[in-house]
């Protein structure tokens, strides 16, 4: 099992989320972040005033998936946020040594 985390732009959400469910994609956790990377933030004009916008807002999927759809799903992910400009994000990938099902005990695989 492996847990996917990608970072992505707002308006992207829906048609990731729409294709992961079609990859088999039973559950998913979404959580609104800010951050930055390479692009380091940029600046706003406000009334006249230019402020320093230091970190992005973002959007992080959290998925946990088999072995056996691993790659579809990387590769929806990376299909559907891509536009090709700095700032598209990241998806990382970690090892799961276990899930466990609060409510029935089921453990592993199961337990997605």
């Amino acid at each position: 099992m492996k847990k996917v985390e990608a970072i992505i732009r707002h308006f992207k959400l829906e048609d990731i989320k729409t294709s992961l469910i079609e990859c088999g994609v039973e559950g998913m956790t979404i959580t609104e972040v800010k951050g930055f990377g390479r692009q380091k933030g940029h600046t706003e004009m406000y009334r006249g005033n230019e402020y320093a916008i230091d970190f992005i807002p973002k959007v992080k999927v959290e998925v946990v998936v088999p072995d056996e759809i691993l790659r579809p799903v990387i590769d929806k992910i990376m299909e559907k946020a891509v536009t090709g400009q700095m700032g598209d994000g990241k998806i990382f990938v970690t090892n799961l040594e276990d899930v466990i099902r609060i409510r029935t005990g089921e453990t592993g695989p199961d337990a997605i």
